[in-house]
Parts: C-alpha cells; structure tokens; sequence
C-alpha cells in the first residue's frame, strides 16, 4: 500500500535553508526520508516522492536535458502541473543551470485559444528556449510553439528517450538566476522576474527559520500552484530546504472538494498550511452545507493567509465555523509579499493571530489619514494588520514626493533587503520604473505603518478618486459581494472611468439571472447600496457568468476588466441597462 513520506526522520539533523544553491539544497534533503507527496482532488495518495528519488530523477533529467541541446543559461517553461513531474523538472534545471520559468495551467483561461495565445506571450518574454509540459497538453504544446524559436519542446513523459548528455553537470552559481517568476498580471500583463539563487535562499531561510519557526516535526499541505509565487516558494522551495514533507493537492480540484484541504491536514497533522481569503472563504461557505464530524485541526499551528487584500470578515467566519474542529484562532498569520520580493515581506507574530485596525472611514478616504474610529465616527473601515518587515530587510511608506511618512498616514510602500529580484528579465526599462539605484522596490501597493507593522489598503492603479474621496474599489465590491443575496464571491469588479463632467465609477456584476425584471431589481439594489453605504453614484453593468477576467494565480484583474468594458467586449443586458445607469 502506498504510504506518504514521514513528517520527520529521526536522527537527521535539521538544516535551515543554510545553502548556496536550490541544487546544495537537494543534495542535503535526500538524506532525508521525508519529501512531497500528491494527493487526488478525492484526497488518495497518487504518489509519494522523497527528496533521495526526487534528486536521482531530477539527475538523470538535467542530463537529458542538455543532451536535448540546451544549455546552461537557457530559459525552459514548465507548465506547472500539482504533480511529481513538474517538481522533477523544476529541479533538473537546476542541476543542469538552467532557467525553470513556471507557466500557468488552463483553468485561468475560460479556453484553448486565450491560454494559447498567453503562454506564447509569456515565452516571448522569457525569451525560452524550450516548453515543457504534462501529457493531457500534449496536443497544445506544438501550437503553442510554433513559430517560436525553440530548442525543445516536448513533454516530460518524452523527454526519457533523449539521450543524456555524457560529463559532469556544470556547477550552480549561487549569484545566478535560480528560475523566472512570472507576476500574477493583476494591473498589467505578467512579468518575468529574475529570483537569484540567493535572492530564494535568503526568503525562504528569513521566513521560515525567524516567522514560521520551522521544526522537524513540522508538515506542510497544499493546494496552491506551483506557478504563482505562493506555491512555489512556499510550497516547493521552503519544504525542500528544510527537509520536510508536504502533501499537495491538485489546485484545479480544489475549488469543488475544498474541504480535501481541511481533510488533509487533520488527516496527516499537517502543521502549516498556506492560502488566500478565498480559500478560507470557500471551506467556511462548504463546511455549511456539508458536514464534517471527523475533522480535527487542532495540528494546524501556522495558517498563513495571503496573496491579496486579507478579507477580515473571511477570517471571523472560519474560525468560528471550525472552532468546534479544533481550529485555533490564533493560528492566523496575515503576512504581506510579492513575487518581486520572491515571496514574503512580512508576517504577523508567530501565535498571536489575526488583528485588525478599524479607522474613521471619512478621515480615511478624504484625508488620507488611518485614525482610529471612535463612537462619533459615521462609518468604519477594518484592515488586516499584516506584521513587522522581515529581518535584514527595510520598508518605508513615501507620499508623491517620495518623502517617508509617520504611523498612520496611508501612502506608496517601499521595500528593500536580500529577497528582492534582480529586475525584470529582459526589460530594463521595467525595471528601472520599480527598483531605484539603491535597492529600494516601488511595490505599487499603498498602505500605511502602525506601531512598526505594515498595514495594506489596496493597489495604487486600482485607487478611485472622486471629488476628493480615495475610494477602494475592494471595499464597494465585498459590499455588495456580502449583502446581495444574488452575488457570490469574486462576481464584482469596480472601477473608474474618464466621464463628463467627472470621473466614473463603474460595476460589473456577474448576473445568472435571465428575467428582465430580476435583473432590474438587482441592479437597482447594488445602484443603492452603493449610493447608501459609500455615498458614490455608480453605473452597474450586469454581465454573464465568467465573463470577468482573472489573473493566472486567480485574482481579479480589475485593469483587465476596465480595458474590456471600454472596448466594448463587456456589455450590459439591455433589461437592465436603464436601471443600472441611474439607480432608479
């Protein structure tokens, strides 16, 4: 019967991520019996792979993969699969001093074409020389390539009748490129961002030895991709140069057995586990309909939360709904980061869990100020308090003038320390426009700085202005999101337009409605919501299922969104057009 790695081996002592190189990394981790071990969207153990196998197949394949003409410093996308061969190809590249660049699954696409037409841009980008993927694409792989110049491009199931190259492998360089990172493209279409060697090594030996306080008991369970910076650093890298197990499920199931998760953890005592408000959304919201009595997580002492605005309400209602399975609170870890920093910033205290900071909403928006609501204050707004910056590494919140500002004054986040990218592959100009000659990273991001720790309000290009108000588009979406009966989770996007005589704000609403008038009754209900509870007017667009768009790591793009409302390629139902315009 197959059986998943243990969660430690005794008698190995502990290294924390005190390498050179991903490589050094491996070649220690296998001396372990622990490793990554992957799990059905039904939670069956598909296959277990400790670090001494995953180092001899990752050995045999950077062979092949030089024997298949590449060479050291050639970019190679991998379409990053939840699944043991991506994990072997990742690390062959890295004995082989290749360049892994991580590329999305189809599920973000809503189709063949938009998920052709995205990966050629991404390996455009890159400047690949060789696309790698998992046997179900096998037929999307040639047209994905084609006309590219392309060294290789195979799936990794052939990639075993190559002949390996004859040699010894070349050395890693702890100052090279460990892999390409693509951003998640919430603003803009993605980048490739070049992670140093040393740049991961330094995160993940930051995070885990000082934030998580990793031990060799500690086992990790998963579900993001391998393709997003959440999962690959935290997930793949961190276990493996700590020399822990982790059981991870596929990403694309998640979304219809989320509990797997939870099952998972109680399961195999998982005692880490990382993932974004709407994972925690998505279990709360199952764990009402489906019952879940053999539950225990009582194992789970860091559940990190990231990836996007933490949604403080998510939080409240998780731990309430697994209060009773043994979830503890204070087991929440609200942290900040970005693939530009390779994956963290900051963390909140080990043990203390999730607080909030509730601030006078009018001050807030007019004056740029956090001030602490009080029993006169019209209207409140909490935010996550997401911890103190990583050690050997600075932060600073800077007005337009780029002057550093006290506590409470929300402005532009600045970042610098070891963790940061070396740039933009291939894009100076990128580069030079968020990362200043002394090291400082422009994260695009605005928030503000309470008693040492960095609070996030939003995206800077996601801001709406209106007669002086900054308004957060997240904060009219959750609204609606959280008391219109007809709208679920991710079913609203709002952004601002250039109008006459001023700025406009717009909605769009994900509607599965088809009665006329049901439409027009909702669009007038979120026309004065609005109105009542931010004091805006707003157009409301009802718009089909699915029809607003996502990044690859499953956020709203609202950027993407605005540039289809305004080409025309996102329109209203007539039934509703005249109601979502004025709120009548």
């Amino acid at each position: 019967m197959l059986e998943p790695t243990p969660t430690f081996q005794p008698g190995f002592a502990m290294r924390a991520a005190d390498f050179g190189t991903l490589a050094e990394a491996l070649d220690y981790a296998a001396g372990d019996s622990t490793g990554f071990n992957f799990y059905s969207g039904k939670g069956a153990l598909v296959e277990a792979l400790p670090y001494r196998t995953l180092r001899q197949d990752a050995l045999a394949l950077a062979r092949r993969l030089l024997g298949a003409g590449l060479e050291p410093g050639c970019r190679v996308g991998i379409v990053a699969e939840s699944d043991g061969d991506f994990v072997r190809a990742f690390f062959a590249c890295q004995y082989a001093t290749l360049v892994p660049v991580p590329l999305p699954l189809p599920t973000a696409f809503g189709g063949k074409d938009g998920y052709v037409a995205h990966l050629r841009r991404m390996l455009e980008r890159a400047q690949a020389d060789a696309l790698l993927g998992p046997a179900p694409l096998e037929g999307w792989l040639a047209e994905i390539a084609a006309g590219l110049d392309l060294k290789l491009v195979a799936t990794l199931a052939a990639l075993r009748q190559v002949t390996p190259a004859a040699g010894g492998l070349p050395a890693p360089d702890p100052e090279g490129i460990a892999y390409l990172q693509f951003s998640s493209g919430s603003t803009r279409f993605p980048s490739g961002i070049a992670v140093s060697q040393r740049a991961a090594m330094a995160n993940t030996r930051i995070t885990g030895a000082h934030a998580l306080q990793v031990t060799e008991t500690d086992r990790g369970v998963s579900w993001l991709p391998f393709y997003h910076d959440m999962g690959l650093v935290g997930c793949l890298l961190t276990p493996t140069v700590f020399q822990r197990s982790i059981d991870i499920i596929p990403t694309h199931e998640f979304a219809r057995r989320p509990l797997v998760w939870l099952d998972l953890i109680s399961r195999n005592r998982g005692t880490v586990s990382y993932g974004p408000s709407f994972g925690y959304e998505l279990c709360a919201r199952r764990a009402e309909r489906a019952a879940s009595p053999d539950l225990d997580l009582s194992s789970w002492r860091c559940a990190g939360i990231g990836g996007d605005l933490i949604r403080p309400d998510v939080l409240e209602r998780f731990a309430e709904r697994f209060a009773p399975r043994g979830f503890d609170a204070n087991a929440f870890m609200p942290s900040y980061g970005m693939a530009e920093a390779t994956l963290t910033l900051s963390i909140a205290p080990l043990g203390r869990g999730a607080r909030f900071d509730t601030v006078d909403g009018g001050v807030f928006e007019r004056e740029h100020r956090a001030v602490p609501a009080s029993g006169g204050s019209g209207r409140s707004r909490a935010f996550v308090i997401c911890g103190r910056i990583l050690p050997d590494h600075e932060i600073e919140v800077r007005d337009d003038s780029g002057r550093a500002l006290p506590d409470r004054h929300v402005g532009r986040i600045f970042a610098r320390g070891p963790s940061l990218m070396s740039g933009y592959f291939g894009a100076p100009e990128d580069t030079a426009r968020v990362l200043t000659s002394d090291g400082w990273l422009d994260t695009g991001d605005l928030g503000y700085l309470l008693d040492g720790e960095i609070v996030i309000t939003g995206r800077a290009k996601d801001l709406i202005i209106v007669n002086g108000r900054n308004l957060w588009p997240q904060d009219l979406e959750w609204t609606v999101e959280a008391e219109v009966d007809a709208v679920r989770t991710g079913d609203v996007a709002v952004f601002s337009v250039f109008g006459e005589p001023a700025e406009e704000v717009v909605t769009l609403v994900q509607c599965r409605m088809r009665d006329p008038a049901e439409r027009d009754a909702l669009a007038k209900s979120v026309a004065d919501l609005i109105r009542g509870r931010h004091g805006v007017e707003s157009k409301i667009v009802l718009v089909p299922p699915h029809s607003l768009p996502q990044t690859t790591s499953g956020k709203l793009s609202r950027s993407r969104a605005r540039a289809l409302y305004l080409a025309g390629a996102i329109t209203d139902a007539p039934s509703a057009a005249a109601a979502g315009a004025d709120g009548e």
